[in-house]
């Protein structure tokens, strides 16, 4: 079984329910909870430096080692643009997830950042040979 992916696709009745949802524009807090995938994540921020945590993960991420505070992604913003470390997690690997370079920009309004890697496929802790590219967005939610 290959690694659970923790790809979000976003279509436009999200894009459309987070713009009536959270109209008014901002920087990204300090402590802020955004959606990813099915997940609430923690965004902190110090400086330029970012990382993103799950806050309440869903039950899937559960079996593969995620609780709260588990690191999903870690890097900077330049500008209006993330660049940094994402992590892939699976049952079979638990406490071993396999990190890959993402990069993307902050949506104008700063309430959505979409990241994009490429990474190796694994099945069962082995690679495949193949590669993957990810798409992993998150949108805020609420101040956490």
């Amino acid at each position: 079984m290959q690694y659970v992916s923790i790809v979000m696709k976003t279509g436009f009745a999200a894009a459309l329910l987070s713009a009536f949802m959270f109209p008014a524009a901002g920087p990204a807090l300090a402590d802020s909870c955004w959606n990813h995938n099915g997940s609430i994540m923690r965004l902190q921020a110090q400086g330029n430096q970012r990382w993103l945590s799950y806050e309440i993960p869903r039950d899937v991420l559960r079996a593969a080692g995620v609780q709260r505070g588990t690191l999903l992604f870690n890097g900077v913003k330049n500008g209006n643009w993330y660049a940094g470390t994402a992590r892939v997690f699976s049952k079979y690997c638990p406490g071993s997830p396999l990190e890959y370079y993402v990069e993307g920009p902050v949506r104008g309004d700063q309430l959505q950042v979409t990241v994009t890697g490429t990474r190796e496929v694994y099945n069962q802790c082995r690679p495949t040979g193949q590669v993957r590219t990810d798409t992993l967005v998150f949108t805020f939610s609420h101040d956490c």
